[in-house]
């Protein structure tokens, strides 16, 4: 039996594509520890894991849509330096006393990187998302042209987070939050929706999401002989009532059975809703995407993979700079569409024309599920052990 510490920020988005994992490994007898914030412990147990609570919130809302600016760059770094501050102290008093064999961090997350270096055991990055390497960065897709690096805002917080990381000196590279890649990645995308995919070598192993028990488990049935269309936008940049508005005009008593989720907004400022709608903070969503003949997501990677296990066609209304990239190689592939017209008009054409990408996301569905998920993730760590 082996202990593996698992490390990551508490976002949604990147814990849970890591959960099947974790289940995974202590089915095969494993022990796993996973730190992380209270707003995502609950999944990390709920998959088998020993939690280690860390003082760590979600950074605020920037509404970074459209460009990413150097600003916002800066206020993100400034938040990772502060949770690190406060963080790292944990990670370590904990895991010093109760050393693991293996810290496995969320890719974005260095902390856990740091954590690695500090007890002097393998380090494996999990990537919810498009992985990098010393020939491809995320940057290139994520950041605009104009985008301004000698912002000083911007320069000053890589300045403090270097003097952090000065003060251990089990570190090598000063440069917590760019560049590195670790000696094994676990990439939770199928290679073949990868960007620069040519570039990456056996260090990286893109085994695609799985889905753990518990999603299995979940039930959710139509509630006509009605097409379901599921709408959502995640967990985090949610907060548009305007969007869903439009939505609810564009479908309103249509040949649909519409399933809308809108996180913490309160479903009365939508207004009387048609029959053939149901509105809710939160759905079981991969259960909804077994019944589900079209998506209107915000594409996250997360999200994406999911529709796409359950050969779902889908429309991109992408709210983040990350998930415009994921639209644009969705696009490219002919797997789903980008929505650029929000009126009523504009999301019934866009959801009619999803339904000609069902042939190509057939057969990426095939792709993402060849990829051996949360059991070729297993085997890879168990592999490092052995080295």
């Amino acid at each position: 039996m082996a202990h593996f510490a698992f490390v990551s920020a508490p976002a949604a988005g990147h814990v849970n594509p890591t959960l099947p994992l974790v289940e995974e490994l202590v089915r095969r007898g494993h022990r796993v520890d996973y730190a992380t914030g209270p707003s995502t412990m609950d999944g990390a147990v709920t998959a088998g894991a020993s939690p280690v609570v860390l003082p760590s919130e979600l950074p605020p809302d920037m509404d970074a849509r459209g460009e990413f600016t150097a600003e916002q760059l800066a206020v993100t770094l400034e938040y990772f330096l502060a949770d690190a501050e406060v963080s790292f102290p944990v990670l370590a008093e904990h895991f010093e006393a109760d050393r693991p064999d293996v810290v496995c961090y969320d890719s974005v997350t260095f902390t856990g990187r740091m954590l690695a270096n500090l007890l002097g055991v393998h380090e494996v990055a999990l990537v919810p998302t498009f992985a990098e390497n010393e020939r491809f960065s995320a940057t290139q897709v994520y950041l605009p042209p104009s985008f301004d690096h000698r912002y000083p805002r911007l320069v000053a917080a890589i300045g403090r987070m270097a003097e952090f990381a000065s003060g251990f000196t089990f570190l090598e590279n000063p440069n917590l939050m760019f560049g590195h890649v670790a000696p094994l990645s676990v990439v939770f995308v199928p290679r073949s929706f990868q960007l620069s995919a040519e570039t990456f070598d056996d260090r990286f192993h893109f085994v695609g999401p799985s889905l753990g028990s518990w999603q299995v488990a979940e039930e959710w049935s139509p509630a006509s002989e009605a097409p379901v269309l599921l709408i959502s936008l995640g967990t985090v940049f949610n907060s548009r009532p305007e969007f869903y508005r439009a939505c609810v005009e564009a479908f309103a008593d249509s040949q649909w059975e519409v399933v809308m989720s809108v996180g913490s907004l309160d479903p009365a400022v939508l207004g009387p809703l048609p029959a053939n709608f149901s509105v809710h903070a939160r759905v079981p969503q991969v259960a909804v995407l077994r019944h589900t003949s079209v998506f209107l997501t915000h594409a996250g990677m997360n999200s994406v993979m999911e529709s796409l296990y359950h050969g779902v066609p889908f429309v991109a209304v992408p709210q983040i700079p990350e998930q415009q990239a994921i639209a644009a190689r969705a696009s490219e592939l002919g797997l789903g569409i980008t929505l650029e017209d929000q009126t009523p008009e504009g999301l019934r054409k866009a959801v009619s024309a999803a339904s000609a990408n069902r042939p190509a996301v057939e057969a990426m569905r095939e792709a993402v599920r060849s990829g051996g998920g949360a059991s070729a993730a297993a085997d890879a760590l168990e592999k490092l052990l052995n080295r």
